[in-house]
């Protein structure tokens, strides 16, 4: 069967950036195996675990793991670990060929949306190989360093999706004007909108008389808005890349329809309008809670009544950091040095999963992933109190308020469920599947953090699940090829723990 030819995002990358920064062109070339191999990872362990439905099996033996295909086809690789995040997977063998380029083994397994899902491989290999090539000059961030210079240090993005860096839609130049990765800072943009929905209080600084002004990314005037903007403000990116540190100010979140991993990255009517409630709830959840976590307050939200004219303001997560400690964002942790010591990875397991697993009891599940989670880091290096932000996909059970008498919030719509089973995977998917995999780096690690801590963990109804029965983690790679399906798709990662669960 012939299939349509798309272009080699490896080539049009090296193409365009021998135009505008021909001084990475070495570099971006020496980067690209090393990119093939950090995404192939990321692939093969969606191909060793994901319920993707033309696998019809899988066998492991001394020299790695065969996935049988649903056609017949076998295809091998190495025994793979689910929380490793190092470029160690360099090839996979389907039949008798060898593939070391993640889309085109896409390509050659043929299966249902495998072309898109191809050339957002393609580009996430691309654009890694850019990010990482642009590396060496920055600078390890000082004591006082505000959170959004470790934010910039990040380079490989999501640990575990193989889009980790795919951004359809974003020229070369473009990534470069706007990655955080590429240590930049970003001016946005302001329109002026009539009768806008605003929740909570918009800052003055953003109003002209009666109408409100929505900041937006150049991005998306240069690609989606067709409307009169007036010249804004800077602020340095984050690793989210659509919202920026305003210098000695708040965060800022704009809307940017385009898909970065799994999602198209807009704001939605519903999370404007929900904003303020859900800020003025969890700021009172964790005073309630009494334990070591801050939620970062959402000062305002506006938009124009639909998805791509919209923006967020909330404070920014450096104001927890007391003098001599560091806010650091929990993906930034592996930079640090600090996740290679047993003692503090044990450390920090303790500490977020008292945390996790205590609100969650109280009817909150967190998604607790390295972008939303910060930690505050002592002058010696511990954890000593996790910030969160972002509360846009968090979930909240009336039930489990009820039964705390905790006031039910005025909220309806995605972010309502007494799901158990949803609860439950919203938080051990982000926060065990996600934030303390990626920390630890492999399954040995994270299963001896695990059992260092397991007699120490709040005793709730949802601690033998946790560690009795399968994670749940979010089908990245099933997701994408789902298009028909919305919402998030999940499968089982192994036991980290010996013993019966009771889920």
């Amino acid at each position: 069967m012939s299939r349509p030819s798309t272009p080699d995002a490896e080539a049009v990358f090296a193409e365009e950036l021998s135009v505008v920064r021909p001084g990475l062109s070495a570099p971006y070339a020496r980067a690209l195996p090393g990119a093939r191999a950090a995404v192939l990872t990321r692939l093969w362990r969606a191909l060793a675990y994901e319920p993707l439905p033309w696998i019809a099996g899988r066998e492991a033996d001394r020299e790695g793991l065969t996935v049988r295909l649903a056609d017949g086809r076998r295809l091998h690789g190495p025994r793979p670990d689910p929380y490793v995040t190092s470029d160690h997977v360099t090839e996979l063998r389907l039949g008798e060929r060898v593939y070391e380029r993640p889309e085109a083994l896409v390509g050659a397994l043929d299966v249902p949306h495998g072309d898109a899902f191809s050339a957002e491989l393609g580009d996430s290999v691309a654009s890694l190989a850019l990010s990482r090539a642009d590396r060496t000059s920055a600078a390890v961030p000082g004591p006082s360093a505000a959170s959004w210079a470790w934010e910039q240090r990040i380079v490989d993005g999501h640990p575990y999706h193989p889009n980790c860096r795919a951004r359809p839609g974003f020229s070369v130049a473009e990534q470069l004007a706007y990655g955080p990765e590429h240590r930049t800072s970003v001016r946005l943009d302001l329109v002026a909108v009539d009768d806008a929905l605003v929740t909570g209080e918009w800052p003055k600084w953003l109003r002209d008389g009666e109408r409100v002004l929505v900041p937006v990314h150049p991005w998306q005037v240069a690609h989606v808005l067709d409307t009169p903007v007036q010249e804004g403000f800077a602020g340095r990116p984050l690793m989210s890349l659509r919202t920026l540190a305003v210098p000695d100010g708040p965060h800022v979140k704009t809307a940017l329809s385009a898909r970065l991993t799994s999602s198209v990255r807009d704001i939605s009517v519903y999370s404007v309008r929900t904003a303020d409630t859900v800020s003025a709830f969890m700021e009172a959840m964790t005073s309630r809670l009494d334990a070591p976590l801050h939620i970062t307050r959402t000062l305002g939200a506006a938009g124009a009544g639909f998805p791509d004219l919209a923006a967020v303001v909330r404070e920014s997560p450096d104001g927890y950091a007391g003098e001599g400690e560091r806010c650091v964002p929990v993906a930034a942790l592996p930079l640090t040095g600090l996740p290679e010591k047993a003692s503090w990875l044990a450390e920090f397991t303790r500490l977020v999963l008292t945390v996790g697993l205590r609100l969650l009891e109280l009817g909150v599940a967190l998604e607790a992933h390295g972008q939303n989670l910060l930690v505050i880091l002592d002058r010696a290096g511990s954890p000593v109190r996790l910030v969160y932000r972002d509360l846009a996909d968090i979930r909240v059970s009336p039930a489990r308020l009820a039964r705390h008498g905790v006031p039910v919030p005025e909220l309806s719509g995605r972010i309502v469920t007494d799901d158990e089973r949803a609860l439950r995977r919203k938080l051990f998917g982000s926060l065990v599947g996600g934030t303390l995999g990626a920390t630890a780096g492999s399954a040995a690690a994270l299963g001896e953090a695990l059992e260092r801590v397991a007699p120490d963990l709040p005793r709730t109804a949802d601690l033998p699940a946790l560690l009795g029965d399968p994670l749940p983690v979010k089908a990245l790679t099933l997701m994408r090829l789902s298009p028909e399906t919305p919402g998030d798709l999940w499968t089982l990662l192994p036991r980290l723990l010996g013993g019966p669960g009771s889920s």
